[in-house]
């Protein structure tokens, strides 16, 4: 077992690499609330930081249940978690797990101030979502349900949130822009799914890739690209956005890249697929932002 720094290890803990996906629907709902003239910098950041401690925490979460459930163990083909390999205890960790939850529910707090109770209920949705996805009786993760709870909570609830809490109401530009964003953020664990196919099915835990089986959970990762690509030609179509809301295929390059590799890779081999799903995220949600500005 390797030895690192406390700080080594809480790092690792946190996950910065999937940090992107509570970054890039916030980017996302910012440059929409621009383009209807609702931007506001306090709220914009603020939901910000909210979005991220709910990740850490989300991290922190499923890093020990994941451990207490004998889905991370020695056969884990993903990066090591600190708490499968013994350099955070699982009492530790669940310290953590509720100090980033209590740090993004004061971030609520404020937002409900600015913005009303709507916000409230979605923060303690979204605070029980990323604890229940792993921990509690029956961990929906472990159902199979995890995709449509990213896709929700990262697509619609994060662009859309966001959009709220500067502009008071979500438009229908925020709601669809929300789809992108969502795909790309379930494209993400699919490709974690994907890779732990073999070790989650022997621990128990039915995510949809094991339910699908590998080549359909690789049409899968495929058709949610498809879909965060065509919504920006249907925003613009339908006259909701300009047509620098295409930016973001400048990003398709990256895009295209990653779905070549997901056809053939397996096991070690789709950690760089899953860096590369999150990289695609962030820059689509920038690029995204962008062009939903202009």
């Amino acid at each position: 077992m390797a030895t690192v720094s406390a700080r080594s290890a809480w790092w690792l803990a946190i996950r910065p690499a999937t940090l992107t996906a509570s970054a890039a629907p916030v980017l996302v709902g910012t440059g929409a609330a621009w383009a209807d003239g609702k931007f506001a910098l306090g709220p914009a950041l603020a939901a910000l930081i909210g979005a991220s401690l709910l990740q850490v925490g989300a991290n922190f979460a499923n890093d020990v249940f994941d451990f207490e459930r004998g889905a991370d163990n020695a056969d884990r083909l993903g990066p090591q978690r600190a708490t499968q390999q013994g350099w955070i205890s699982a009492a530790q960790m669940k310290r953590a797990m509720w100090l980033a939850f209590a740090g993004a529910a004061l971030i609520g707090l404020y937002l409900t101030w600015v913005a009303g109770w709507p916000v409230l209920a979605l923060g303690l949705l979204s605070i029980a979502a990323a604890y229940l996805y792993t921990g509690g009786p029956k961990p929906y993760g472990y159902l199979g349900l995890g995709d449509l709870a990213v896709f929700v909570f990262f697509g619609f609830g994060a662009v859309a949130g966001t959009y709220y809490v500067q502009a008071h109401a979500v438009s229908p530009l925020a709601w669809l822009a929300s789809v992108p964003i969502g795909a790309l953020a379930t494209a993400i664990l699919v490709v974690n799914n994907l890779r732990d196919i073999e070790t989650d099915a022997r621990a128990g835990k039915n995510t949809l890739a094991v339910r699908l089986g590998d080549r359909p959970t690789r049409t899968y990762y495929l058709l949610l690209l498809a879909v965060a690509y065509a919504v920006p030609l249907l925003l613009w179509l339908q006259g909701l956005a300009g047509p620098w809301v295409l930016l973001c295929w400048l990003s398709l390059p990256l895009a295209l890249q990653v779905a070549q590799r997901m056809r053939h890779e397996s096991g070690l081999a789709l950690n760089g697929c899953l860096v590369l799903t999150a990289r695609l995220e962030v820059v689509f949600g920038l690029l995204f932002a962008l062009g939903l500005a202009w």
